[in-house]
């Protein structure tokens, strides 16, 4: 087993260095990106990744440098030759390489990048315990729904958690809980599953539309709705989704402890992880 990358039109050593300084992505972060996870060597919801990096390209204006049905074909190519059987597909479409300036290139001239390597997983100790988080300011641009290769902020922000001892930063704007700066969020409270709608302000995050989809299918109340810090720290249960955590507990903010509870959660993981077994049979 070997990790994988693939940079504009073939398959490169991971660590050969390919990036022209005028690429637009390295200079100016002109670009979007998806993480798929991958179970028993299957793409988990790659349908839905590669529906959400076509409406990040339209977004900022900018075309794919393949079709759709390549660029899966690539991914799938990619982690056949790696032999990684629980892996990560990080893949990436920059608006490619032209003379330093700030509008778009006339024609652009996108450019594919790929990287296939081990999964990153949650510890069984912290998916036992939970993990505890800070808080931090929301600063980030008002698009966030676009996965965008801009994540100074985001970086910033795990940094901080990182520095204090925590597992990840959440965004906090005017009182309002958003997302974490890699994750999305729920709370529960009095039975229902709340998380913040999908607007501007957060990642339409995938594993976050494949929880919604569990607690429909599980009979779990949900409200897609705004709620406050206090909401958070009064919550029954609250919990972290993203590809590579799945969803993990929330067992502190700013180091006050949480209520604990986790008996939605433990539903929704344990059909979460039969969903990724029954789609790699399916596949």
């Amino acid at each position: 087993m070997k990790e994988i990358a693939y940079y504009h039109d073939r398959f490169v050593d991971v660590d050969e260095r390919v990036i022209p300084i005028q690429e637009r992505g390295h200079q100016f972060g002109d670009g979007i990106y998806e993480v798929i996870r991958v179970y028993d060597g299957e793409p988990f919801t790659m349908k839905e990744h590669m529906e959400r990096l076509e409406k990040s390209a339209e977004a900022i204006g900018m075309g794919l440098p393949y079709s759709r049905e390549k660029i899966e074909a690539l991914a799938l190519e990619a982690l056949e030759r790696s032999g990684i059987q629980e892996a990560e597909i990080y893949m990436q479409i920059t608006r490619g390489i032209h003379l330093r300036q700030h509008h778009y290139p006339d024609p652009s001239k996108p450019v594919l990048s790929m990287v296939v390597k081990e999964a990153r997983k949650l510890t069984p100790e912290k998916r036992a315990s939970g993990v505890p988080v800070i808080t931090t300011e929301e600063i980030r641009w008002k698009m966030c729904w676009i996965k965008s290769l801009n994540l100074l902020p985001n970086v910033m922000a795990k940094q901080k958690a990182m520095e204090a001892g925590a597992h990840e930063a959440v965004f906090v704007d005017e009182g309002i809980v958003t997302e974490g700066s890699s994750s999305n969020l729920f709370i529960v409270k009095e039975g229902t599953l709340l998380t913040h709608p999908a607007t501007n302000a957060i990642l339409h995050g995938i594993t976050r539309r494949v929880i919604l989809d569990i607690a429909e299918e599980l009979g779990i109340p949900v409200e897609e709705r705004t709620f406050t810090l206090e909401e958070l720290l009064e919550a029954d249960e609250a919990f972290l989704s993203s590809t590579t955590m799945e969803a993990a507990s929330i067992s502190a903010v700013d180091g006050t402890p949480l209520n604990g509870g986790r008996t939605i959660l433990d539903r929704i993981h344990a059909k979460f992880v039969e969903r990724t077994r029954k789609e790699t049979v399916d596949s």
